[in-house]
């Protein structure tokens, strides 16, 4: 069967005035235990029963006085989204629709829903998170910029979604079967516009005393906000990913309409400055490429593509589009993809293709809208011309 339904979890309600400290990242909940008159030392604690043993109730803290736990209780929460819905694809990728925005106020329209995807292969298991509700940008391809915005996630919110996921499969139980080895911040929103949380976030995923994932495993992926991606290199060094689907400024202009604002040449010069910036001199530019039918996969875009990187460090990944409602757009043909591939390959690119994995329930590359309550016109608008 393609789609099973899944567990649906719940979370305390949040309580006002409280502080979470599900999304704090280290040098934040060292200052939380410092404003409660407690020793730096809390923090280290409470990283480890949180992201580690996946607890979120205070009294189970063994380790902690029963003093500072009651007084925990009265300043603070553990808290991650409730997962409204789980969804498993017969290729074994998971796909969670989280609520944000308040427990049991969804069912009265008064939330919103984001998505969240675990895509297993092997020993590796990569976690596709969201960073906004819906996305502050519009690209022509994407389901989730047709869902309109709503606001940016907080640090607990795209944090928690690690956590759940890991959580729904047992990761925190010593004879875990499934483990969350990569995570990429390719779901729902642009993560660079929503730059503060998602540092916070990924310092969290690759803490040690947390989630412990390498800066190789952490992948940030922008459709091109340059200003933000230059301040990126002073505050962490995780891989990055280039949304380009595009060879010219023509093309991806209508594509990514934020490249008419951060043009391709401004945008490839920030990223090799990121890049360059690293310790690692061996880390490579992931670029990302959407293959759409008739419109970037001729050869003229493949080899207009290898001439646009090739003073550049980069790998390629070919995406082939996934269709969705309120699009016209179709799918790359396997010999259009494969013809692209191999101009690349024969220039000398390392290329990948992405294997479409979850499109038995809407889990693929492209295909997230979740449930966004609009403040944007951009919804109504799409809609209105579907019809």
């Amino acid at each position: 069967m393609a789609v099973e339904s899944g567990l649906i979890a719940s979370t305390k309600a949040a309580s006002l005035g409280k502080t979470n400290l599900l999304g704090l990242s280290p040098v934040e909940l060292i200052a939380f235990f410092d404003s409660i008159g407690e020793k730096k030392f809390r923090a280290t604690q409470l990283l480890k029963w949180m992201h580690q043993d996946g607890v979120d109730n205070f009294d189970e803290m063994s380790n902690i006085s029963k003093p500072l736990r009651e007084k925990l209780k009265q300043v603070a929460i553990v808290e991650a989204p409730a997962i409204l819905e789980q969804l498993d694809s017969k290729d074994g990728t998971r796909k969670f629709l989280f609520e944000i925005g308040g427990l049991g106020s969804y069912a009265e329209g008064n939330s919103n829903a984001v998505e969240t995807v675990f895509i297993p292969e092997g020993d590796r298991g990569t976690l596709c998170v969201s960073s906004q509700v819906g996305c502050s940008l519009d690209c022509s391809f994407c389901a989730t910029g047709k869902q309109g915005f709503n606001r940016d996630l907080t640090s607990a919110e795209i944090i928690g979604q690690v956590w759940a996921a890991a959580k729904s499969f047992g990761q925190f139980e010593p004879d875990a079967s499934r483990t969350i080895s990569n995570i990429v911040m390719m779901g729902m929103g642009e993560p660079l516009m929503n730059f503060d949380n998602v540092v916070a976030s990924m310092t969290l995923m690759m803490d040690d005393n947390a989630y412990g994932l390498s800066k190789r495993r952490v992948t940030l992926s922008t459709s091109g906000v340059v200003p933000a991606l230059d301040r990126l290199g002073a505050v962490t060094d995780v891989s990055l990913a280039i949304s380009l689907h595009a060879p010219t400024d023509e093309l991806r202009n209508k594509l990514v309409p934020i490249n008419k604002k951060y043009p391709i040449a401004m945008l490839l010069a920030s990223a090799q400055r990121y890049i360059e910036g690293l310790p690692d001199n061996r880390r490579k530019i992931s670029v990302e490429y959407t293959l759409i039918d008739q419109v970037n996969d001729r050869p003229q875009h493949a080899h207009e593509l290898a001439e646009l990187l090739k003073n550049l460090p980069v790998k390629i990944n070919l995406i082939p589009f996934n269709p969705f409602d309120l699009v016209d757009y179709k799918r790359v043909s396997n010999n259009a993809l494969r013809r692209f591939q191999d101009i690349l390959t024969a220039a000398g690119y390392i290329v990948t293709v992405r294997t479409t994995r979850g499109d038995d329930i809407d889990a693929a590359c492209g295909q997230l809208a979740g449930d966004v309550r609009d403040r944007t016109s951009r919804s109504a608008r799409y809609l209105q011309a579907s019809d």
